[in-house]
């Protein structure tokens, strides 16, 4: 049995930006966030100063609140992580997990760390290589990096920010920052400034009069100055604070230097006195040396290139604010085809082709060309040749010609592209061995052995923005022809899927026939959606469809039959186990195979184990699926992969409802590797997980004959989809379950389907759906004598009748349904009928009736060990005692079902109980008590995406108006 992983597809995420080195801010991209109340900033700054790492609810709860917490002070850090989660995150799904605050634990951890920065990471980042320039004596670019690292403050670190974490940490930083201070005047007096820094010196001597390193280096610098008298007066004067106030003398050091200033010792002089040049001794900049030969072979950057804003600013950070690196920098940008990384490759390359005087270097290595990839010798020929070598100079082998290229590239500083690498083989003899240089490579595999044995900095190339792909459009065909259709623009992106290649193809076009409107091209373009005609550029270069083929042919025959089987998947995205299923082969096959995909940028990795395809690249892999695969291949992949899901869901519904009654599917006939699961908390993950996924699937069985996997399914579903209100998807699924049933004459499917579809209705407030679809499933049932799918319409049809106030006819059925539960041997259904019967009991105001209801019903769950009818009858149970105005006791009931389903893992039911519970002590009086519970509520309502959310947020909103 093998544990399953959670895990959610997701859109890739929008770079956020923070502050903390002053007021706490926020940017999604280039937009402000507003950050809510002084509490929920507490949780975001403990979140973020933690830098990834996990934050237990305990410490959260004593990081905002320290020893006082309000009551429920964790429902309200849920309400305010949920918040958070919708701010920094708005593009999530519903349904999906968050991957900025990732639940960890019992606690939480900001996620997503390659499109998190902060001002704080920048400051450490500059004073790290400061203190590596101070160490090797390069004292001025030391000096440079720590006044940068000081220019990014802008007050009180995250000032405004309440909570003992905050306090704590504004201290730490506080003293950071005067460390960092100390360490650039140290700097800056090496260089021999001692005038220029005075006024900071003496302003920080003023802040912080108790501090000895700062007395001794505004002493030094008076001194150099000639004004030893002053000097003088600034340790008499740091000697009397200190005496008045702490009782202390000066320390040592300050106590030695002193000495030394007062004898005039020249131990004090080294450095000139002045600013000025340089003292003889002292690290000064290389003279700029003429290179034997100057060479540039960049292509010509992109006129109409645009965006990649947040590309190009994490690239910058590989290099110095100014100059060349101290180190030899290896940038790796890899990505899908036609994503645009040469483009910014090249594009980047000139932004900082000045600060390498010796040259630049170009070459395309033709990774996935049909004729084949360079041969790095031959490339390194091109690259001596251009660098002054004499052609018969070069020696033979690659070995040889590596070193002598190494050996040629010491003394020089040069920029090097390495674009459309095939492997880290091809690559790793082009690299310079010295610092100074800058390599960038392209490549659509990651060459992960650049990474670990090069030390490479990996950047995978997403597709744009939506608005910078629309502002790709603009470039090249006008801000006024855009303009002037809007809409159409919109649609060309979204038709293109904001892939780079195509646009541009779509804008050639576009730009050749100016006459042509911009709706007309939407319109072409959406009838040939689902293929690749329309993105055919009229050379090998600029065809999406041969583009696409090279990293297609180079994939080993294994992984190229997954790369089409994957494109028969309907849903949004796909898990390793169904792509096994699909594939037919093992799991951990189907793992090595997914990576292999994922590393030629043909899938990406959306998530843990969760994969998708960019939507031409699945149109791509269709058409070849259609043109390599026979059609009987095709459908044996279909029947594993439907045979997967409906063995998969059948095991999620049993673990989440034992007692419920399965229709065992039938044996599988392929070898689907169904999962299973230990317990509801893992089931109900895989089920949300894959939510999109399986009604997708459905509707596809439907359509593609599997009829039997398409009801059977939709039958599984039925518990998940109406605990957490996903009560449309319950209707559509089983509408399509109906029609499936239907059309192969199948009476159990059809009154099955009939029963989940009548249930929705009476959900959705459909009461005419809902009793003629309850009504014929229960004539079904009773033409086949089952006696246990009529005892399930008929709680149905029950709880259809007290929507409608009609409680007699209500309790007719459940009567009959108790009666039909004990002949068929169900003590669950039997107890779970009681439950409802209470429950109208309560409807009809009978609340000592629904009482004696409710302790048979806990007794029979007691006697059966089921937790999760007796937290769903103790929860009925606490409603009565409300009811008959026993507040305290009916706290007492909710708090220990909701105690339940958080155990259980079932968060709609928590939140539902959380709500009776808030109820209850407003009628106590404890406002603050109701409200934590109804904030708690709201936040499992909100992180499953339910509709009831909004009515909690009414009465949240109608709890603090009137108390």
């Amino acid at each position: 049995m093998e544990a399953f992983d959670p895990a959610a597809g997701h859109p890739p995420l929008q770079p956020l930006r923070f502050s903390v080195l002053g007021p706490l801010r926020a940017w999604l991209g280039d937009t402000e966030l507003a950050l809510g109340s002084p509490q929920q900033r507490a949780v975001l700054a403990l979140l973020l100063l933690r830098r990834g790492r996990a934050v237990s609810l305990d410490d959260l709860v004593d990081g905002v609140w320290d020893d006082d917490p309000p009551p429920g002070a964790v429902p309200v850090l849920r309400t305010y992580v949920s918040r958070l989660r919708r701010l920094l995150e708005p593009d999530r799904a519903p349904g999906r997990p968050s991957r900025t605050v990732v639940s960890l634990g019992d606690g939480y951890a900001l996620g997503g760390r390659d499109t998190v920065a902060s001002d704080l990471d920048r400051f450490e980042d500059q004073v790290h290589r400061a203190g590596l320039r101070q160490a090797a004596g390069d004292h001025r670019t030391a000096a440079q990096l720590l006044r940068a690292a000081l220019d990014l403050w802008r007050g009180t670190p995250l000032a405004g920010v309440p909570g003992p974490y905050a306090r704590s940490e504004r201290t730490r930083l506080e003293a950071r920052h005067l460390h960092v201070q100390e360490a650039w005047l140290r700097a800056e007096l090496a260089l021999g400034r001692h005038s220029a820094v005075l006024p900071d010196l003496v302003a920080l001597r003023d802040a912080h009069p108790l501090r000895e390193d700062v007395c001794e280096l505004l002493m030094l610098a008076l001194y150099r100055c000639e004004r030893q008298a002053e000097a003088l007066e600034v340790y008499a004067t740091a000697r009397r604070t200190l005496v008045e106030e702490l009782g202390v003398e000066p320390g040592p050091s300050l106590r030695a230097l002193h000495a030394r200033v007062l004898a005039g010792d020249p131990a004090t002089d080294d450095l000139p006195a002045t600013d000025g040049p340089p003292a003889d001794g002292e690290p000064t900049d290389p003279a700029p040396r003429t290179p034997v030969v100057y060479t540039s072979q960049l292509p010509a950057d992109l006129p109409t290139f645009t965006g990649r804003r947040a590309e190009l600013d994490r690239v910058a950070r590989l290099l110095p604010a100014e100059g060349c690196p101290d180190t030899a920098v290896v940038a790796l940008v890899d990505g899908m085809a036609g994503a645009g990384k040469t483009t910014l490759a090249v594009h980047w390359a000139h932004r900082v082709a000045h600060r390498f005087p010796d040259g630049s270097l170009f070459v395309n290595l033709r990774g996935h060309d049909r004729e084949g990839s360079l041969d790095p010798a031959d490339a390194l020929t091109v690259f001596l040749v251009a660098l002054g070598t004499a052609p018969d100079s070069i020696p033979d082998g690659l070995d040889a010609r590596a070193a002598l290229y190494r050996s040629v590239l010491a003394d020089r500083r040069v920029l090097i592209v390495l674009d459309n690498g095939r492997d880290a083989d091809q690559v790793r003899p082009l690299l310079p061995g010295t610092a100074g240089c800058l390599t960038i490579v392209t490549s659509r595999n990651r060459l992960s052995g650049l990474v670990v044995g090069q030390g490479a900095h990996p950047f995978t190339l997403g597709l744009p923005t939506a608005a910078e792909a629309r502002e790709m459009l603009t470039r090249r065909l006008g801000a006024a022809r855009v303009e002037a259709e809007p809409e159409a623009a919109d649609d060309i992106v979204g038709l293109c899927a904001r892939l780079p290649l195509t646009l541009a193809v779509v804008a050639a076009r576009a730009a050749h026939h100016p006459e042509f409107r911009l709706t007309d091209i939407a319109g072409e373009l959406r009838e040939s959606h689902g293929s690749l005609d329309a993105f055919t550029g009229g050379e090998v270069g600029t065809d999406v469809r041969a583009v696409f083929s090279w990293s297609y042919r180079a994939l080993p025959e294994e992984s190229a039959g997954l790369f089409r089987v994957l494109s028969l998947h309907p849903g949004p995205d796909i898990g390793t186990a169904a792509a096994s299923a699909l594939a037919g082969v093992p799991r951990s096959r189907a793992r090595a195979l997914l990576a292999g995909l994922t590393g030629a940028s043909l899938l990406t990795e959306r998530a843990p184990g969760r994969f998708v395809f960019h939507d031409l690249l699945r149109a791509y892999a269709a058409e070849i699926a259609a043109a390599e695969d026979t059609g009987d291949r095709r459908r044996q992949a279909l029947l594993r992969m439907h045979d997967h899901y409906l063995h998969t869901a059948h095991h999620a519904a049993s673990a989440l409802d034992p007692l419920r009654r399965m229709l065992p599917p039938p044996g599988a006939t392929t070898d689907s590797a169904a999962l299973r699961f230990n317990d509801r908390k893992n089931a109900t993950a895989w089920l949300r997980t894959e939510r999109y996924v399986l009604r997708a699937v459905v509707e596809h069985a439907a359509a593609h004959g599997f009829h039997d996997h398409a009801w059977r399914t939709a039958y599984a579903l039925d518990v998940y989809f109406n605990r957490l209100g996903f009560w449309q998807d319950l209707k559509e699924i089983n509408t399509v379950a109906l029609e499936a049933a239907r059309a192969v004459g199948d009476l159990t499917g059809e009154a099955y389907s009939l029963c989940g579809l009548g249930f929705a209705h009476a959900q959705l407030h459909h009461v005419g759906e809902a009793l003629a679809s309850q009504e014929r499933a229960l004539e079904l049932f009773e033409k086949s004598g089952d006696l246990l799918g009529q005892a399930h319409t008929r709680r149905a049809l029950g709880y259809r009748a007290n929507r409608t106030g009609a409680y007699g006819v209500a309790l007719g059925h459940y009567d009959r349904a108790r009666e039909l539960y004990r002949a068929g041997h169900d003590p669950g259904g039997e107890a779970s009928v009681l439950n409802q019967v209470a429950w109208t009991y309560i409807l009809m105001g009978e609340h000592d009736r629904a009482l004696e209801r409710c302790e048979r019903g806990i007794a029979l769950y007691h006697e059966i060990g089921e937790a999760y009818g007796e937290a769903s009858t103790r929860d009925t149970l606490g409603y009565a005692l409300h009811q008959l105005g026993r507040y305290e006791a009916a706290v007492g009931c909710f708090e220990a079902s909701a105690a339940l389903f958080r155990e259980i893992g079932d968060r709609y039911l928590e939140a539902d109980v959380l709500r009776h519970l808030g109820a209850s002590c407003r009628a106590l009086g404890d406002l603050g008590a109701a409200r934590a519970a109804w904030r708690g509520a709201l936040a499992l309502l909100e992180e499953v995406a339910h509709p009831e959310a909004d009515d909690m947020r009414a009465s949240l909103r109608a709890l603090d108006a009137g108390g």
